[in-house]
């Protein structure tokens, strides 16, 4: 890794709707710094329910439980649309009819990171979900997405490959006392909390640059 190569740990769920909205602002970032450094992007596993059972809930049921009533649910919607169309997401959250378990998800994302980059299982996973209402808790709608993705990975999710793997990525994120996500972690060492605007990681990145720079040319 190159001096001017920032890091950036990406916890989040696939359920969680300001994930999809903060991986859009952060490319958004990236793209205003154009090719000024480099960046390398691992997405990190969180599980939001880790007591989902694996079959998954109904959505209307679970969102009850969550919110004490699907009206509270509905107010906070009408925000993410906005900002969905802000950041060219069109959530159909009437699609979803269940709330998956999202472990396996997290675990083909892993794999991704096997084999390269992760980002396009991570956007099939989020479009496959808000925008279509696929149960991705489903190990066939999960290799149709990877299929998708230029991946293959029947074989792998037919096995119990990477479950550790997750299990301690996603301890290490409550270690660093992580509770909500997103969650973006630079170089190690800076804390973005939650979707902030682009220009929140657009100061944040350029600072992680500088005090790499600095780090190295006093070495």
């Amino acid at each position: 890794m190159t001096e001017l190569t920032v890091k950036i740990d990406v916890y989040s769920d696939v359920i969680c709707p300001w994930c999809y909205v903060g991986k859009r602002r952060l490319e958004r970032a990236l793209q205003q710094l154009n090719d000024s450094l480099k960046t390398i992007i691992h997405w990190r596993p969180f599980q939001l329910n880790p007591t989902m059972p694996q079959e998954g809930m109904d959505r209307r049921v679970y969102l009850e439980t969550k919110f004490g009533s699907l009206r509270v649910f509905e107010e906070m919607e009408q925000h993410l649309l906005e900002a969905g169309k802000t950041e060219q997401i069109p959530f159909a959250f009437g699609r979803i009819v269940r709330t998956p378990n999202t472990f396996q998800a997290h675990r083909l994302i892993w794999y991704a990171g096997q084999q390269g980059p992760q980002d396009a299982i991570v956007n099939e996973l989020f479009q496959g979900y808000f925008e279509e209402g696929l149960d991705i808790g489903s190990v066939s709608v999960l290799t149709e997405l990877a299929d998708r993705a230029g991946l293959k990975a029947a074989a792998f999710l037919a096995s119990d490959d990477g479950c550790a793997e997750v299990k301690a990525e996603e301890g290490v994120g409550h270690q660093l006392g992580i509770r909500a996500v997103p969650y973006f972690v630079l170089d190690h060492a800076y804390g973005i909390s939650g979707a902030q605007p682009v220009e929140v990681f657009v100061t944040a990145v350029q600072n992680a640059r500088r005090h790499r720079s600095a780090a190295f040319s006093s070495s």
